[in-house]
């Protein structure tokens, strides 16, 4: 978990830049893509992994792909043109809390009892303390909900993948190499009929959808597979939660910005919750309604 939020705790200032630098949210939403998958392939042929061959795995693939990667990828990238990529973390930090209601909806997720429950809350509120959305203007703007819209995306996404893709034999490196070639695809008509990338980009254009493909999008996403697999869709949706932790003590330790006793009182808040989400305790009673978590190698490579 700490892995994937540092990797992924960045990707809203990617996101930013490669906007700022010229790029649209359909060529970032691509670039990103494609550079993961070309990434993931790479591990893939050297863990000595094959891709899924069968068209019923390609096909489940495929809707994984529109959910988690096609369309949230390009729902950020327009979300951001209008709301900075403070409030965007804020709204992303919702993707637990979908995570939970389609979860439950559907069937997929394991139980969860009033501790995990409350801690779920309680990251959100950590989320909501250290970003102060009310003091933002545009919070309930068009952009703020295309980004809400994208973070129910990836709820729905993750549940996906947690029932019809983890624990069938194939590994979490092929999967989401496989996945994430699958929204490359899903993402290129889209960027033909936009028209070719502007040949006058500058090394910050070039460097921030690098940095967004490779790190933000390619080693996350796996991470993102193996959480899945071994806790299920709403504990790897609770990382969102982890994200303004990263951001704030990556401004401390890098710019020396020193956060207020509002922002230090909201990361210990999103702690606390995030510690609460993986409280053991809860384990006891899926034992004692007949649900057994997964065993914890399950799905691993």
């Amino acid at each position: 978990m700490a892995g994937l939020a540092l990797l992924w705790g960045s990707a809203f200032l990617w996101i930013e830049l490669a906007l700022n630098s010229g790029l649209t949210p359909f060529q970032i939403a691509f670039a990103r893509a494609a550079l993961g998958s070309a990434v993931l392939l790479v591990l893939t042929r050297g863990a000595h992994q094959r891709l899924p061959r069968d068209r019923g795995t390609w096909g489940r693939l495929v809707v994984a792909a529109f959910f988690c990667n096609a369309l949230p990828f390009l729902l950020f990238a327009i979300g951001q043109r209008t709301v900075d990529s403070g409030l965007a973390g804020v709204l992303h930090a919702t993707t637990p809390l979908w995570s939970v209601l389609i979860s439950t909806v559907v069937g997929t997720e394991r139980a969860i009892g009033p501790v995990r429950l409350g801690g779920l809350v309680l990251g959100f509120a950590g989320t909501l303390l250290i970003f102060a959305p009310w003091q933002a203007t545009g919070l309930l703007s068009g952009g703020a909900l295309v980004l809400l819209g994208a973070s129910a995306s990836y709820a729905v996404g993750f549940a996906y993948m947690g029932s019809r893709l983890t624990g069938r034999g194939t590994g979490p490196l092929a999967l989401s190499a496989a996945q994430l070639l699958a929204a490359t695809a899903l993402s290129s008509p889209a960027v033909l009929i936009e028209g070719p990338v502007p040949t006058d980009l500058d090394l910050r254009a070039v460097a921030s959808v690098a940095v967004l493909g490779i790190f933000s999008t390619g080693f996350t996403f796996y991470l993102s597979y193996r959480l899945i697999a071994d806790e299920g869709a709403t504990s790897a949706a609770t990382v969102g939660y982890l994200l303004p932790v990263v951001s704030v003590a990556l401004g401390a330790v890098v710019l020396d910005e020193e956060p207020g006793l509002r922002v230090v009182a909201g990361a210990a808040v999103v702690l606390a919750g995030v510690a609460a989400t993986r409280w053991r305790g809860w384990r006891g009673d899926e034992d004692a309604a007949g649900q057994r978590p997964a065993p914890a190698g399950a799905g691993r490579d």
